[in-house]
């Protein structure tokens, strides 16, 4: 059954730039949060994730993973799920240094790259996101880059962003913001990447 799903999910949202994957409520029970529960002990950051098409250099989906007073992966409309990564709505709950990289590797393959933008904050900045995330609930189709934007916005320091509906706008006027370090992550595997997540055995956090 699980191999279904994932097949089903995997690539959804970027083959059709973002029109695959509908807002759905999903809500996981407190015992599973606090099981995985997890704050990563560097400074408080907002790390953003953009997904480009390879062959048209169009942005395909915006995310956000949030270190806060625990770590999560905001990530509006996606299709990324593992029923041992709980989830409520759209925020993704544990990202240990494990959960974090096979979200990347993921979305990272042939026809898509990950351009990672980080930015070290102020602990109340951080946990004013974390909470905004949590209270936005699920997002409908092609509005990743217009909530994630949405959020940023409404950030100390980060008032100057447009709420807008393009990724890679989004992450031109976030790279702009002085302190923003920036990464790119290429991969050559298969579009095929229901693997990824069917080898993935997260272990619990320390």
């Amino acid at each position: 059954m699980f191999k279904v799903v994932i097949k089903l999910m995997a690539g959804l949202c970027f083959a059709t730039f973002l029109s695959g994957c509908a807002a759905e409520k999903v809500w996981a029970p407190d015992s599973e949060i606090q099981r995985v529960t997890y704050r990563h002990n560097g400074p408080p950051k907002l790390t953003l994730f953009t997904m480009v098409n390879v062959r048209s250099g169009s942005g395909a989906h915006t995310s956000m993973m949030i270190n806060g007073s625990q770590r999560v992966i905001w990530d509006p409309s996606g299709s990324f799920a593992h029923p041992r990564i709980p989830e409520r709505n759209d925020v993704l709950f544990g990202a240990t240094p494990q959960v974090a990289d096979v979200y990347t590797r993921y979305h990272a393959r042939e026809t898509f790259y990950v351009v990672v933008q980080e930015l070290e904050v102020s602990a109340a900045v951080a946990e004013k996101a974390l909470q905004l995330a949590l209270n936005t609930g699920a997002i409908g189709n092609a509005y990743c880059a217009h909530s994630t934007s949405g959020i940023l916005s409404q950030l100390p320091g980060l008032t100057g962003i447009k709420q807008q509906m393009f990724p890679n706008k989004l992450a031109e006027e976030f790279g702009r913001i002085p302190g923003v370090k920036t990464r790119t992550l290429r991969e050559h595997d298969s579009d095929d990447n229901s693997k990824v997540l069917l080898d993935f055995n997260p272990k619990a956090p320390t």
